[in-house]
């Protein structure tokens, strides 16, 4: 089926919910005006059905191909018109800076793009995605020279980049990098090693691929704070000359086939000091952390494209009848739509997809509020909350990505399984969410064991004036008591790893999952009772699309009932600690 935008869905989130549709009272976004935002979700809506998704299955059928003599790849049928389109629309300068050629609109324009993007075809989505990174990267610390040199094509799509990190022996791990960085005399490096796993590092979309790699500089400790970041171009812009930077092969992958994975080997290619000798770590994350939220973006865009399958799949389905008696007298059987068990799977999806997307957009909005209101106090609130989210919406987005695709190829049954439907290239695309810019793990010990104290304690103390703020100032808050309890339970978790974890860090990594799966489920139920509220609101006042907003009083009824509860058995897990996780001693596991 064709892909629908949830356009009707955006628009309440971003104007009638969050307030975005004020960002253009911010002087850096004075041209953000509710207009504007609309256009883009409707011409952004018409790009993804219209030119992205009609080259998704191509690419998972034929992937990217290798010629080893050339050291090439070549990307699906479609892609590179594609892309082409993509950037001639200026859709890879949507939020980059002015000054560089970007359009400088807010990150949460770009959130909801991602989105699209992702559920149409999530391979191609990567290409501009990774380069989007390394723009912030070399904004943020390169010198101004570099920027010059990079960034206006960088931002135009006229180039791409990636992320170099990953070698063989180290991913997390990145203190154990061998890739070596020698000064040349021109004030150049020359740069040696091997990456893996590189998104995009060989293709044919554009001429030049702008390299962020990670390496260490002749005796600089050999740990994470012996890294640095280097700049290395696949053809050298001043000369032309081709970089020894090449390709070596093609990971062979169970999904996102049509995004080149590449094997990249660093032959002392050229490169250039991004940022302070031995600070890569810093520049890293600059990277990391906006890739860690277009991933989780990732994980809502497949969500959303297996929900739309699934959905029309059970509305057209015959099979069986109701238990209550024929709905569709006239025909052989009813759709399946009408059985519980398939509702209830239908509803998690729903649910679980219009919370995520308020979780992302509202993390969106706070990352444009941290950057340009003029109160001191807003901005480092609101970065506060993203700093602290950040890896909630990752690991989240792509757990329930990943189980609600799995969870629509169960509605298709037997279908699902074939190539003939759309489901199985969902889930098998959907699964690598989890694992790559951090696995999911990663990102629970992020908030755990970084996020939780830093600034000492004040990222979520600022969570907690947020929820405990509202449930104060609304008393008539939709589901307030169910809402009321899981932040208690939030509370108490945090208050037990505060009380464990510094005595016993092996409690704070047995209890790092199950707490980011409760902060998220808690962010989340605040975000329904907020919709819920604004729904009823509308609703009395006659305003709005009524089926949308009685949709969304259902729906956070189903999340407060059917999902929420959730987080009673998640504090069990996490006061219960970690003996019965670590007890087993090594000669018990082959027992």
């Amino acid at each position: 089926m064709q892909y629908q935008a949830p356009a009707n869905d955006l628009r309440f989130l971003l104007f009638d919910v969050l307030g975005a549709d004020k960002l253009h009272e911010l002087e850096q976004y004075a041209d953000a005006t509710p207009d504007l935002m609309a256009a883009v979700i409707d011409e952004a809506g018409k790009l993804a059905a219209e030119v992205i998704q009609p080259t998704n299955q191509t690419g998972d059928r034929q992937g990217c191909q290798y010629d080893p003599e050339t050291r090439s790849v070549q990307t699906p049928d479609g892609f590179k018109e594609a892309y082409r389109k993509f950037v001639e629309g200026g859709w890879t300068a949507l939020d980059a800076p002015l000054e560089f050629g970007g359009q400088g609109l807010p990150h949460t324009l770009k959130f909801v793009v991602d989105e699209m993007v992702c559920s149409t075809n999530l391979s191609l989505g990567m290409y501009p995605g990774l380069t989007h990174g390394a723009i912030s990267a070399l904004y943020a610390h390169g010198s101004e020279e570099l920027k010059q040199t990079y960034l206006e094509k960088l931002i135009s799509g006229e180039w791409t980049g990636t992320m170099c990190l990953t070698e063989p022996q180290c991913g997390t791990d990145l203190g154990l990098i061998r890739t070596r960085a020698t000064p040349n005399e021109d004030g150049s490096y020359s740069i040696e090693g091997t990456k893996i796993w590189i998104t995009g590092g060989e293709h044919d979309l554009v001429d030049n691929i702008v390299h962020l790699v990670l390496a260490k500089l002749p005796g600089a400790p050999d740990t994470t704070k012996g890294i640095s970041l280097f700049v290395v171009p696949k053809f050298l812009p001043d000369s032309g000359e081709r970089n020894p930077a090449f390709c070596g092969g093609l990971e062979h992958k169970m999904g996102i086939k049509g995004s080149a994975t590449c094997v990249m080997n660093f032959e002392g290619a050229k490169g250039w000091l991004v940022g302070e000798p031995n600070d890569g770590m810093r520049a890293m994350f600059t990277m990391m952390n906006e890739a860690r939220l277009m991933v989780g973006m990732q994980g809502l865009g497949l969500a959303e494209m297996a929900y739309q399958e699934s959905l029309g799949f059970a509305r057209e389905r015959l099979q069986s009848r109701s238990l209550t008696g024929p709905r569709n007298p006239d025909g052989p059987a009813d759709p399946i739509i009408v059985h519980p068990d398939v509702r209830r799977m239908l509803m998690r999806q729903k649910v679980l997809n219009e919370g995520m997307r308020a979780l992302a957009l509202f993390t969106g909005h706070q990352l444009d509020l941290s950057v340009a209101h003029p109160d001191e106090g807003v901005r480092e609130s609101a970065d506060d909350l993203v700093q602290l989210l950040t890896p909630v919406v990752k690991a989240f987005l792509t757990d329930e990505g990943f189980n609600n695709a799995n969870t629509g190829l169960q509605v298709l049954g037997g279908s699902g399984f074939t190539t003939d439907w759309p489901l199985e290239q969902l889930v098998r695309d959907g699964r690598i969410a989890r694992i790559y810019e951090g696995t999911n793990g990663i990102q629970a010990m992020d908030l755990v064991g970084r996020k939780l104290s830093l600034k000492g304690g004040q990222l979520v103390r600022t969570l907690f004036g947020v929820l405990t703020g509202y449930l104060k100032d609304t008393p008539e808050a939709p589901h307030r008591e169910e809402l009321k309890g899981a932040v208690k339970a939030l509370e108490q978790a945090t208050m037990w790893l505060a009380t464990n974890a510094p005595k016993d860090p092996e409690q704070a990594g047995a209890a790092a999952t199950p707490y980011l799966r409760l902060t998220a489920l808690t962010v989340i139920g605040y975000l329904w009772s907020r919709m819920a509220g604004v729904a009823a609101a509308k609703l009395k006042a006659g305003e709005g699309n009524q089926p949308l907003l009685e949709g969304k009083q259902v729906s956070a009824r189903f999340y407060f009932e059917k999902l929420l509860p959730e987080v009673d058995w998640l504090l069990s897990d996490i006061q219960s600690g970690k003996d019965s996780l670590m007890a087993l001693s090594d000669d018990h596991w082959a027992a």
